[in-house]
């Protein structure tokens, strides 16, 4: 009897066709941009799942989080084989954030998150700015080889952290030099606490630190930060498995979607000029940082922002 009450409640969560078309559709989309803007694609993918297809937010975040296994893993070897993505950059940014979703996975048991979302606000409305601000910088850098004129700090140099890379839309070479690697480290840091404890993509965080703490060229932090959050998503993933929240008929549309989405993404970014990129990921962040602006004032009482 138990077991029929359970087969029936399974059929009647089963999603129809015609949705698992649309989260495929909503998944192509987030698929597309995560891959041309080095974050996940969790920020489009779990609003939609949960505001309007009614799906629990718990199911919609470990659907997410395959979502971003695929974005991460579908296209990488055409950014491995224009040498955009710095592995060692990756690796050795891998280690501030994974502590830091740790403590913040620590803290979210004892503070309260409203704070730390007005914090994280205010740093992406920061990022948004920087970018914005950035953009001739980058292009004249690019054209003038100006990212190989930094110099390389003790630990850059110690891992080897430098490198190059063909950028298709200047049609040239681009040579750069791995600097401030203390403050990229911590900023990634700052990103896993927030990953940990708000749950929120640190993948714009890290393309940040990469481009304005590391002197890393936008494209070059983009592909990396492609690479670096499948390994975070993969460890999280693992939970909601094991805890049976991750669901079939909502999971495979949307693993199906981004890995399109994402070939398609690492076909078109390295032929996009980087004053758009850096444009669309100024907008990225402030959307975002209004996000969590909104957040943090509805939790703390203050306001409820439209």
């Amino acid at each position: 009897m138990a077991a029929a009450l359970c087969l029936q409640h399974l059929v009647s969560m089963a999603l129809s066709g015609l949705d698992q078309l649309k989260f495929l559709l909503v998944a192509v989309l987030a698929g597309f941009v995560g891959s041309i803007m080095g974050i996940g694609g969790g920020s489009i993918i779990v609003p939609v799942l949960t505001n309007v297809f009614g799906v629990p937010i718990r199911e919609a975040v470990a659907a997410s989080l395959v979502g971003v296994i695929a974005t991460s893993i579908s296209g990488l070897s055409t950014y491995f084989r224009e040498e955009i993505t710095n592995i060692r950059m990756a690796l050795f940014l891998e280690t501030s954030t994974t502590l830091g979703a740790m403590l913040g996975a620590l803290l979210s048991l004892v503070t309260p998150g409203s704070f730390l979302y007005v914090i994280f606000a205010a740093f992406s409305f920061y990022i948004a700015a920087s970018q914005a601000y950035s953009i001739r910088v980058e292009e004249r850098k690019i054209r003038k080889s100006g990212f190989r004129a930094a110099r390389p700090d003790r630990i850059s140099l110690l891992l080897g952290l430098s490198g190059r890379y063909f950028d298709e839309s200047e049609g040239r070479r681009v040579e750069y030099v791995i600097s401030g690697t203390l403050a990229g480290w911590l900023v990634s840091f700052f990103a896993g606490v927030g990953s940990g404890m708000l749950g929120i993509g640190g993948g714009f965080i890290k393309v940040s630190a990469m481009n304005l703490f590391m002197n890393a060229p936008l494209k070059v932090a983009i592909a990396t930060s492609k690479f670096m959050v499948g390994i975070t998503a993969a460890t999280s993933s693992v939970v909601y498995y094991l805890r049976g929240v991750v669901r079939a008929d909502v999971a495979a549309p949307v693993a199906l979607g981004t890995t399109l989405g994402a070939i398609a993404g690492t076909k078109v970014m390295n032929k996009l000029r980087v004053r758009w990129l850096k444009a669309a990921f100024s907008a990225l962040a402030a959307y975002l940082g209004y996000v969590m602006l909104r957040r943090g004032l509805w939790l703390m009482g203050v306001a409820e922002l439209p």
